[in-house]
């Protein structure tokens, strides 16, 4: 994989817990990674180790014919591609744009038309599995597009992921299994905070319930790994308050626009909208748990 990769150029636009990761999992695959970031001195820094630093998208997609785009939101992927120095107007016909933010799947869907309509690919492609596996190589891609798309992107997809799934091909059924996850986390998060709140409110010391629910059948993936967080004291933003309150508000729009009711997923929801209003929203997600009355946390040692 390397050798065939060696001189061929991508670019990768954000440089956050994900991207940083995914840009050096394609630099050690061999892509000549070119970067752009709000952060100048975040392409800077990524430069330093090997890759080129780009002032703006409109700069890296001169060089690059595949982009790789992982920024927050449809808005900052919106400006990526056609606010002031953006992608769309340098990019070449026959070129690829990635996109992996979690968004409205229509919009998408509206994406990819807007980007044919100039001759670009697109790959409606969000990403999962936190900053430590993007940094690996090691993370999940839900993507769908078609199959000139998938021909352009080559292997650069399976060197940023282990898990690279085709779910269609047309734009939309990535996004659409993205919210569904992010449904299922949300709640998971809301849930586990909800649980260890009570523990505590009762009496029962935070590392107790910690012990017996990751070792008996109420465990999730979620209460073992954002509870570790609440019991360390230690809100530092891998995932912030306020990425599931605009990700559980996306599933629940999906779900209005076809009058579907999603219960939980709409107390999860005002649960992390109630932490955000409260001082927490860049927060780690796991502070949803603050707004819990007349409990003590766990301080830092």
């Amino acid at each position: 994989m390397t050798d065939k990769n060696i001189g061929a150029n991508i670019g990768v636009v954000g440089l956050g817990a994900m991207g940083r990761g995914m840009a050096s999992s394609l630099r050690r695959a061999g892509w000549n990674v070119h970067v752009c970031d709000v952060r100048p001195e975040a392409a800077q820094a990524f430069a330093a180790d090997g890759g080129v630093a780009c002032a703006s998208p409109a700069e890296l997609a001169a060089h690059c014919e595949v982009i790789v785009s992982v920024v927050v939101n449809a808005a900052q992927t919106e400006d990526v591609l056609f606010g002031a120095h953006g992608a769309a107007a340098a990019l070449r016909p026959g070129s690829l744009f990635v996109m992996c933010s979690t968004v409205d799947p229509n919009w998408s869907v509206q994406l990819e038309g807007r980007l044919a309509a100039q001759g670009v690919l697109y790959l409606d492609a969000p990403i999962s599995g936190g900053a430590a596996k993007a940094a690996s190589g090691e993370m999940t891609m839900m993507t769908a597009g078609t199959p000139a798309a998938y021909a352009k992107a080559g292997n650069a997809l399976d060197a940023m992921a282990a898990k690279v799934y085709r779910l269609g091909d047309t734009a939309g059924n990535g996004s659409k299994v993205k919210i569904i996850n992010q449904l299922l986390a949300g709640v998971h998060i809301a849930a586990a905070a909800e649980a260890m709140a009570l523990g505590l409110r009762e009496g029962v010391k935070a590392q107790d319930i910690y012990e017996v629910i990751t070792h008996s059948a109420g465990n999730s993936w979620m209460f073992e790994n954002r509870m570790a967080h609440v019991l360390a004291a230690d809100y530092t933003p891998l995932s912030a308050v306020d990425i599931f309150v605009k990700d559980l508000g996306l599933v629940l729009d999906t779900a209005r626009a076809t009058k579907f009711p999603l219960p939980l997923s709409a107390t999860a929801h005002q649960m992390f909208m109630q932490a955000s209003t409260a001082g927490y929203a860049k927060e780690d997600d796991s502070a949803v748990i603050k707004i819990f009355p007349g409990i003590t946390l766990p301080s830092a040692a």
